[in-house]
């Protein structure tokens, strides 16, 4: 990260006295973070977050608590609120927590190799949503341009574009499918969302389920697109735009 981002203003929320001491001498022993409240309950820190809008970054949160539990507030806080880890003894809470796109899940009891792990993510988030430095030559080629951020397990993985054989749409989430492995990245966005992330000039959609690199492929064949073993259907609705492509290759 660089020298000129600051702290990662960061809370505590659980209901065990202990585990609340443990996450907030974990957060004061780790540089980048800065710990700026910790909560007994989860609606102590909803209280907080509209009483000081805009001053917290990352919230470790506990999931069992009283009243109003972590998936809870995570739920209420939206997209707008601070960016979410979770604490809990409950492993099975583990999809729930990412589909309200926690950056981590941390099952108790964990240490602080794991702890500081996690809080690296949220370090590597704050960084890629600051971007490149201003201070950039002109007419360099940003990172951006090469590389793709995605959330899959847990985690912010850098994906080069030119590894990018295909992505397929499934219902709210996406599969990267990848030259460089059999093992194809799960990330939860629509395909819609995946389309505007990527350069128009090195991938199209070609079918509502399907958005393929330019580069990859190895043959046309009656409107299906062949990527490796991979055949691939042009929908109706992407043909005209597709033929458009063709006769610029052709």
């Amino acid at each position: 990260m660089t020298n000129s981002l600051p702290l990662l203003r960061t809370i505590a929320v659980d209901d065990e006295p202990l585990a609340l001491g443990l996450v907030a001498s974990f957060v004061q022993q780790t540089p980048f973070l800065d710990l700026v409240g910790k909560f007994g309950s989860a609606v102590e820190a909803l209280k907080y977050l509209h009483e000081h809008p805009g001053t917290v970054d990352l919230a470790f949160l506990d999931v069992q608590m009283q009243e109003l539990n972590g998936l809870e507030l995570a739920r209420v806080l939206g997209p707008t609120g601070p960016r979410v880890v979770f604490t809990t003894a409950f492993p099975q809470y583990a999809l729930d927590g990412y589909r309200v796109d926690a950056l981590d899940y941390l099952v108790k009891p964990f240490n602080y190799e794991e702890f500081l792990r996690a809080a690296g993510k949220a370090r590597a988030y704050a960084e890629l949503v600051a971007g490149p430095s201003p201070a950039a030559p002109a007419g360099a080629i940003a990172e951006e341009e090469e590389y793709l951020f995605l959330k899959a397990e847990y985690q912010l993985v850098r994906v080069a574009l030119s590894d990018i054989l295909y992505i397929e749409g499934l219902k709210d989430y996406v599969k990267v499918h990848l030259k460089s492995t059999p093992r194809a990245l799960l990330s939860l966005m629509s395909l819609k969302a995946m389309e505007e992330k990527l350069p128009a000039r090195r991938f199209m959609r070609i079918h509502r389920s399907f958005i393929v690199a330019l580069d990859k492929i190895e043959a046309v064949r009656r409107l299906t697109v062949q990527i490796g073993a991979v055949t691939i259907p042009v929908g109706d609705q992407y043909k005209e735009a597709f033929l458009q492509f063709l006769s610029r290759w052709s």
